[in-house]
């Protein structure tokens, strides 16, 4: 999307601001505008295509905003026709930028965690059996849809089944969660830096380490390491089972979504985490 004059994006920008200018980002997705304000402030624009994830972000930044002060982008304004936010700008690279191996790399997710655990801390709620009933019914439809899709042969979806029913049996930790926490959504600047809450909400709290789990970790356990010297507290062996489960969500959905936008990377990440399951 190219931002013009009539664009939601710039028409909410000048409501609230004033006169802006666009600042040219190729990081930045296509439904993101980094704009620059007269007096030299920086704000991220940002047009939601789902209503649903829209109004998750907007509610995740103003029920949980406070917990991630410094670590944030802040709320501005809105525009609940054009389901378009308007957020400060946070300073700093992506952290999937940084040579892999490198320091820069292991004090980023030593940050990660020592972030992520301020927020698991402030909304922590005691185990409960409702957060896993809950987990194994959505992830019952992610098996549904792939065996709809015939991306699962018989045993795979024995497989997957099983672990909904770990899950389903499961009491658990719950947080808030941001649900998609890995690198290209930290920022490192003088600041570490969090964004991209559409996907935030209550969810079992281990469910937040999946994604470094099985896309990082794996292959670097010394990152997991930092991660959690930062976070306060490693995984104990239940919740280490329980990854495993996290883990067969993950093959499910990147096989759903990769079919879906005919995404071979991803479907080769699904199917590497349900090898690894199997």
């Amino acid at each position: 999307m190219i931002a013009t004059s009539d664009d939601p994006r710039i028409r909410l920008a000048h409501r609230l601001l004033g006169a802006v200018e666009i600042a040219a980002d190729p990081a930045l997705p296509p439904r993101v505008v980094r704009l620059v304000a007269g007096d030299g402030r920086r704000f991220i624009a940002k047009q939601h295509a789902e209503r649903d994830r829209y109004a998750g972000e907007l509610h995740a930044y103003g029920a949980w905003g406070i917990h991630l002060t410094g670590h944030a982008p802040e709320l501005v304004g809105w525009d609940d026709a054009t389901r378009t936010l308007l957020l400060t700008a946070l300073t700093g690279d992506r952290a999937d930028t940084v040579a892999p191996g490198s320091p820069e790399e292991e004090l980023a997710h030593y940050e990660a965690g020592y972030v992520l655990g301020r927020l698991h801390r402030a909304t922590a709620m005691p185990q409960g059996g409702a957060v896993g009933a809950a987990l194994a019914e959505r992830f019952q439809r992610w098996i549904d849809r792939a065996v709809h899709a015939d991306l699962l042969d018989a045993a795979e979806e024995n497989l997957l089944k099983h672990h909904a029913v770990i899950l389903g049996a499961s009491h658990m930790d719950s947080a808030i969660c941001h649900l998609d926490y890995q690198p290209r959504n930290w920022l490192l600047g003088d600041t570490f830096g969090i964004c991209d809450f559409e996907h935030m909400r209550r969810d079992a709290r281990v469910r937040d380490f999946a994604r470094l789990e099985f896309r990082r970790w794996q292959a670097a356990p010394h990152l997991r390491t930092a991660f959690f010297d930062g976070y306060g507290c490693p995984p104990n062996d239940t919740e280490r089972r329980l990854l495993e489960s996290f883990g067969a969500i993950e093959a499910a959905t990147a096989l759903v979504k990769s079919h879906q936008e005919n995404d071979a990377a991803l479907s080769g990440h699904g199917r590497t985490v349900l090898s690894r399951l199997t």
